[in-house]
């Protein structure tokens, strides 16, 4: 019960982490008091995100190594995580408190070591805390100094913080560090609006940026070849859309065996809760049907971008259709809940095929209430769309008007958002 009422003490907002080679590294959670006055139990907070991202076993330190060698910006480190197969996938969370009350009563809770804590530099600077900052060092916790301090750190604070989060317009570097040059913190840089400030944020050494501009359109690319395994999803959602017969189905798909392996591992993935294995395209059509077997095809077109962009829009193109789903079982029927996924997963999709929804939406079948969001027309799920913006912004006064125009409660929306990510993470694995 702690942990229902937390949630409604407390508005949540994420993006992703991404390091050099555009690859997501570690969700960011940022946690706002929902009132002024409001006092939330850290105990009963970090319970509830352990359900999302549960302390490793004893012994088990793995996420956290992977982790700082993701964030390494030496060349052997960067060859070491581009050499790990599947290790941007076992993320863990970078934990963003708003509110100093509630940053000290997390900091004295013992956080679990597969959370990171972020902590602002003048609470860095204050001798008071460093003893909590010290032991949450010895326990395994990742620490990151947000902003520059106004005095240098003692050494003794210095050596708790693995990096250091700068905004883009307080960053001072003029370039890179020279050649074998390998700064103690390092810098992740938030902050970055547009794409080409992501790429000067790395070329002047940053190791990963917070968050990815969403709002730039695509960039025009002239008529260009479409990928096959694209047009053979978007074939293969035609044949669904016209509940085409099974081996016909079938044999679209045996064109790319790299496809069918996707699609069954989706299938068969935890976040789709089958009791029992799918084994071939025709048993997942017996067990799922026409109409539930769209919105697996809808996330296997989005995952099929090809950008050198595609990862971080992909991260969030698969969270906004689970976080919309799972917003539409507070109000929505079943078939509403499968087009709030498809309107989620497909919100992005201009920017993952750098296509217009024009040109999109004609090759794609998509159900009339989705296209009017995409259109920009507005249509039921548009302000389930803007509550989703908004919270991928940590915009909390959006946040609140957003919750407050669909009817719905802040533990609603907070329980929502986690049972997203938590699904978000075992699609991932």
């Amino acid at each position: 019960m702690q942990e229902q009422s937390v949630l409604a003490q407390v508005a949540l907002g994420y993006c992703p982490m991404i390091d050099r080679q555009r690859s997501v590294v570690a969700t960011r959670l940022t946690v706002f008091p929902a009132q002024p006055d409001s006092r939330p139990d850290p105990a009963a907070l970090l319970r509830a995100l352990e359900e999302v991202w549960p302390a490793p076993e004893a012994g088990d330190d793995q996420p956290l190594k992977l982790t700082l060698r993701q964030l390494d910006v030496t060349p052997k480190g960067a060859a070491a995580a581009a050499a790990t197969p599947g290790m941007a996938l076992r993320t863990p969370v970078s934990l963003n408190l708003a509110g100093e009350d509630l940053l000290h009563a997390v900091l004295q809770a013992a956080p679990g070591p597969q959370l990171m804590i972020e902590v602002p530099a003048f609470m860095a600077g204050d001798p008071a805390n460093t003893a909590a900052l010290r032991a949450l060092q010895t326990a395994g916790n990742l620490l990151l100094i947000k902003g520059r301090p106004v005095t240098p750190l003692t050494p003794e604070v210095l050596s708790c913080f693995a990096h250091c989060i700068v905004d883009v317009d307080e960053d001072r570097r003029s370039g890179p560090p020279p050649s074998g040059t390998v700064r103690r913190i390092s810098t992740v840089q938030s902050g970055c609006t547009s794409v080409a400030e992501v790429e000067a944020a790395f070329e002047r050494g940053s190791v990963a940026v917070v968050g990815w501009p969403m709002d730039e359109p695509p960039r025009p690319t002239g008529r260009q070849k479409v990928a096959t395994d694209v047009t053979t999803v978007m074939e293969l959602m035609q044949g669904v859309e016209r509940e085409d017969p099974v081996p016909k189905l079938e044999a679209v798909l045996k064109r790319d065996p790299t496809l069918a392996f996707r699609l069954m591992r989706y299938l068969n993935s935890p976040a789709f809760g089958l009791s029992v294995e799918i084994n071939s395209f025709a048993h997942a059509l017996m067990l799922l049907g026409y109409t539930r077997l769209r919105r697996w095809l809808a996330l296997l077109l989005a995952s099929s971008a090809k950008s050198a962009y595609a990862q971080p829009l992909i991260y969030a193109a698969v969270r906004r259709g689970l976080l919309m789903e799972e917003l539409g079982k507070l109000q929505a029927d079943t078939e509403m809940r499968g087009e709030m996924f498809i309107c989620g997963v497909f919100s992005l999709l201009d920017r993952l095929l750098e296509q217009p929804f024009a040109e999109l939406l004609a090759s794609v079948p998509v159900p009339e209430r989705v296209q009017q969001t995409l259109r920009g027309e507005g249509g039921p799920y548009q302000p389930y769309l803007e509550l989703v913006q908004a919270i991928e912004q940590a915009a909390v006064f959006d946040i609140r008007e957003c919750t407050e125009r669909l009817l719905l409660g802040p533990a609603e929306v907070n329980r929502a958002l986690l049972a997203a990510l938590a699904s978000a993470r075992q699609l991932d694995r």
